[in-house]
């Protein structure tokens, strides 16, 4: 397997970002050598709290929790996903599948011996953070998660199924902004609002990472975003960029090092032909007797995950008599937003259980 790995050169002088790396090597399934990054921060012997970032961001993400995490008390540990931050990046397609990220992050949690630990997860990092809690159960404690989800969608119509299909392999590439529009709309129409951003992302070959993340997350004005929208047009890939657009976009030089952020929306299962499905229904199958404590504190604005969270307050014994605060403004990334919100939630579900 073909693996490539970030200058550290590319991570210098990061605002608000003074952590020290920690690496661990696992071996993948040809016996490669793969190395995964995580931040270790707080007390050594404080209540572990798991953070898991999702798509396209890093670790970097956590730089506004941790600093309320640790003053109350909590070790932090934030890992970045393989072809994520600091984490080596496997170079090819076929290296992202949903099971390989499980069963890399899996070993990489079993060789740092981590247990009693309360997971927070949010985007993918729900999705195979979710997965290692059933894996590995005996190591968690208690579950947070916040605009993510465990999909498992076995009986949607074959007509939709078409849709997709044919949207997926034969539409024009979405511009940025028609995936966009699509995306805003994906609530009660998943599937097919969510094939815009599959598309979009795998059909990008140098996918606007750190643009897009600064435009979601510091929300520019309406003249400023039309300008930088007309010179990404033009070409430019991160036009006048922001200390934000330059951290999300650190971990990758060039266009090859982006494989990850690229493939990972495909293998969302999000039709009854996707890969996992066999693995989520399993997985169902121990959350629908999990009792441990589960909270979900999803943002009142994301139209990505608008609604999913009901799913878990449906299913899940864990999830009731809990305070499900919703967190305000939140918008899909709640750690760069409402950082506060989100890690008084997490300290007081630690503290009162």
């Amino acid at each position: 397997m073909k693996i490539l790995r970030t200058p550290d050169s590319r991570f210098e002088n990061l605002a608000d970002y003074p952590f020290a790396p920690n690496y661990t090597v696992i071996k993948t399934h040809d016996n490669s050598d793969l190395r995964i990054h995580h931040l270790d921060e707080g007390p050594a012997d404080g209540p572990i709290v798991l953070c898991m970032h999702g798509q396209p961001v890093w670790s970097y993400l956590y730089r506004k929790m941790i600093p309320y995490l640790t003053a109350a008390g909590m070790r932090v540990i934030a890992p970045d996903l393989p072809g994520y931050g600091k984490s080596d990046k496997p170079a090819a397609l076929e290296d992202y599948s949903y099971e390989r990220q499980v069963d890399w992050m899996g070993k990489w949690l079993e060789q740092n011996d981590f247990s009693d630990i309360t997971f927070f997860g949010q985007d993918w990092g729900g999705l195979i953070g979710l997965r290692l809690v059933v894996n590995h159960s005996h190591r968690f404690a208690r579950v947070v998660v916040a605009n993510t989800g465990l999909p498992y969608n076995p009986e949607v119509a074959e007509s939709v199924v078409k849709e997709v299909e044919n949207f997926r392999a034969n539409a024009p590439t979405p511009t940025l902004p028609q995936m966009q529009k699509a995306i805003s709309k994906m609530e009660g129409n998943q599937a097919t609002m969510f094939a815009y951003w599959q598309k979009f992302c795998w059909e990008s070959e140098d996918l606007p990472v750190g643009f897009m993340m600064s435009m979601m997350m510091e929300q520019p004005s309406v003249v400023v975003s039309a300008v930088k929208f007309l010179l990404h047009r033009a070409g430019m890939t991160s036009p006048f960029p922001t200390e934000i657009a330059k951290a999300y976009e650190a971990p990758f030089p060039n266009p090859s090092f982006k494989m990850g952020p690229r493939a990972m929306p495909s293998q969302v299962p999000t039709l009854p032909t996707s890969p996992s499905l066999e693995e989520q229904r399993l997985a169902w199958e121990f959350f629908d007797k999990f009792d441990k404590p589960f909270l979900c504190t999803f943002a009142d604005n994301d139209p990505v995950t608008a609604g999913i969270e009901k799913q878990f307050f449906a299913r899940i014994p864990g999830t009731k008599g809990l305070p499900h605060d919703t967190i305000k403004k939140g918008g899909h990334f709640v750690q760069e937003n409402a950082p506060e919100q989100v890690s008084q939630a997490i300290i007081n579900l630690i503290h009162s259980t």
